[in-house]
């Protein structure tokens, strides 16, 4: 998806909902300053300066959804001991969260504290129980599931072994969801991926995929062989795999793999950054995206929260901004040498898709040019625009052009969502880009024969299109200059 399909996605986040459900936690971080070692023990003195509290597991998961501008159903167990009623009181006054808490007698809430000093943890110390729930806990939940399930979604299964997810319940989960046509999206933290046959999609990380199959995920295809065979095995649509710092890749049924750079510029704490791909994904396929394009959206929100300590989440405006930010770092990767788009016509034409070619200055980019644009990107798959060097400009133009140099041109035309690739050559024709891509299909202004395009000749003689695209009248590069220059003098 490109910028613009994205950002539209944003404003439609308002009318998702989606249900979290799983093992919540107490969230605990102490912060200080340690400027010393023990003198009772070779360990490092804590200097305590403040705490913070909040949702934790799938409550995490929660914060990220609503964090979005999404509203999310919680249904999970907590004990009755202090720590309940603290986490009960975090989900009733989060913004845009529904609460569905069931409380377990005797049930020990799950506590992590997490010790941190310049923005590093030292240690964290967890109290925990991964007792399977009791019958009429489970039966609660399920009712409670069962109540809300129609007016929902995205069910989103946030499973930390701590004993809520346990197989009945996993089951009856997903048969309900499937009754109802909802998708379940499930983050596993078992080695056997059957439990959680039925889901539609499931969030496993690189080691835990290769250890639930026994085979290796180091490269791109290992990944890809290791996630069909567990779609075999277990009935998923698809399998979305975090890899560090490796990105992600999604592989769905019957589709190519998809492998997504990772997006961080520096990690700071990964803690909870399972839950913001999670959510991401879950409010994204909510709002109507393909699978693709959620996992496109998830990739970059979890490159926003590495950045960030603690589990944090990722509000709308601050994945509005990475949208953008990644855009432009696309834009750079998208002007390519000749070489480069060579092999990228390779790889395409082996997927069996539809290459373009156009070319030109590009001097001040006007209307006529994004008509033109346009036009020939919806006569192929992929586009490559070959652009004049500024010598090349300059020989055909005169010594006062180009306005813009070359890069300016080349990031300018690589920022539109139409052009796929863009080229710099040297000569004054794309003759011998032409001759070295053969593009499917030749597109130039129908201010041209086609027997005046160059190139066209080579392109019809192996069985390529030639294509004139409609000229928007009153726009040209010349004719603004020369406004410009009569309103200066």
């Amino acid at each position: 998806m490109d910028e613009h399909a994205l950002h539209g996605l944003l404003d439609r986040f308002a009318d998702a909902r989606v249900m979290c459900i799983g093992d919540l936690m107490y969230d605990r971080f102490v912060y200080g300053d340690v400027d010393r070692i023990s003198a009772e023990a070779p360990i490092q003195i804590l200097r305590v300066s403040h705490e913070s509290a909040m949702l934790g597991g799938v409550g995490n998961a929660a914060r990220n959804v609503v964090a979005l501008g999404a509203r999310c159903v919680l249904v999970a167990v907590v004990g009755d001991d202090p720590a309940g009623n603290q986490i009960r009181g975090l989900a009733e006054n989060e913004d845009g969260l529904e609460p569905r808490l069931v409380v377990e007698a005797g049930r020990a809430s799950t506590v992590k504290t997490r010790y941190i000093a310049d923005g590093q943890q030292l240690l964290r110390a967890d109290e925990e129980v991964t007792l399977a729930l009791a019958p009429d806990t489970l039966k609660q939940l399920v009712a409670t599931v069962a109540e809300t399930l129609n007016d929902v979604d995205v069910v989103v299964l946030s499973d930390y072994a701590k004993g809520v997810l346990g197989d009945e319940l996993l089951s009856e989960l997903t048969a309900k969801a499937r009754a109802a046509g909802v998708p379940v999206i499930a983050d596993p933290k078992r080695r056997d991926f059957a439990t959680y046959t039925g889901v539609t999609v499931l969030k496993p990380n690189e080691s835990e995929l290769a250890a639930a199959t026994g085979m290796p995920c180091g490269s791109d295809d290992e990944v890809a062989a290791a996630a069909r065979s567990a779609m075999v095995n277990c009935g998923f649509a698809a399998i979305m795999v975090s890899r560090s710092k490796k990105g992600m890749s999604l592989i769905e049924q019957d589709s190519e793999p998809v492998h997504l750079p990772a997006r961080a510029l520096e990690v700071f704490d990964v803690s909870g950054a399972g839950d913001t791909v999670v959510a991401t994904t879950a409010v994204a396929m909510a709002a109507g995206a393909e699978l693709a394009g959620a996992a496109q959206l998830a990739n970059v929100a979890g490159g926003v929260v590495v950045g960030k300590v603690g589990t944090a989440v990722v509000s709308r405006d601050e994945l509005a901004s990475a949208i953008m930010e990644a855009e432009v770092l696309s834009s750079e990767s998208k002007v390519v040498s000749t070489h480069a788009a060579n092999e990228a016509v390779a790889r395409w034409r082996a997927r069996g898709l539809r290459v373009g070619f156009t070319n030109g200055c590009f001097d001040l980019l006007h209307p006529g040019h994004v008509s033109l644009l346009g036009e020939a990107r919806s006569a192929c798959d992929r586009l490559i625009v070959g652009l004049n060097s500024d010598d090349s400009v300059r020989r055909l133009k005169g010594d006062d052009r180009p306005v813009q140099n070359e890069t300016a041109r080349a990031m300018v035309l690589a920022s539109l969502s139409t052009v796929d690739l863009v080229v710099l050559f040297g000569e004054d024709t794309p003759l011998k880009l032409i001759e070295t891509l053969k593009p499917d299909v030749l597109v130039k202004g129908s201010d041209y024969k086609i027997d005046e395009v160059v190139g066209a000749d080579i392109v019809r003689s192996y069985g390529g299109e030639v294509k004139l695209a409609a000229i928007v009248p009153g726009h040209s590069s010349s004719d603004v200059i020369s406004r410009m220059t009569n309103r200066r003098e």
